[in-house]
C-alpha cells in the first residue's frame, strides 16, 4: 500500500510542477490528457475563462475496438484536433499531466499534431 500512496503522490507533485510553467501563458489553450487503465482523455481547456473547449475520449470513438490502447490514444488526439479546428484552435500547449512522455501520453500528442494542432 505504501507504493500506491507514494506513486501517486509522486504523479501530483510532477503535475503541480509542469502545470506551474503553464499556466504563466496567458494567451495559450491547454490541452491535457488523462489516462486510466481502460480509457484516455483529452481536452482543450482555456484558464483565463475556466471552460473546456472541446474535449474527446476513447470512450466514444467509433471503431476503437479490436485496436491497441496506443493506437486508440492516436485515434483520440486526431478527433481533438479535428474538434479544435472547427472551433478555429490552431495552437495549444501539451499538459502532459504529471504522466511520462511516452506510451499512450505521446501517441495523444502524435495524433494531435497529424490532425493539424501545432503543440
Amino acid at each position: 500500500m505504501y507504493h500506491v500512496k507514494l506513486r501517486k503522490s509522486n504523479r501530483e507533485q510532477r503535475k503541480m510542477r509542469v502545470r506551474r510553467r503553464l499556466l504563466g501563458k496567458s494567451d495559450s489553450l491547454r490541452l491535457s490528457v488523462f489516462r486510466s487503465n481502460k480509457f484516455i482523455y483529452a481536452q482543450v481547456i482555456d484558464d483565463n475563462k475556466g471552460v473546456t473547449l472541446v474535449e474527446a475520449t476513447s470512450q466514444k470513438i467509433k471503431g476503437a475496438k479490436g485496436k491497441t490502447k496506443c493506437e486508440e490514444a492516436f485515434e483520440v488526439g486526431k478527433e481533438v484536433a479535428k474538434k479544435s479546428l472547427e472551433k478555429n484552435i490552431k495552437s495549444v500547449v501539451f499538459d502532459r499531466n504529471g504522466y511520462r512522455y511516452h506510451g499512450r501520453i505521446k501517441s495523444v500528442a502524435d495524433g494531435a499534431r497529424e490532425g493539424g494542432l501545432k503543440l
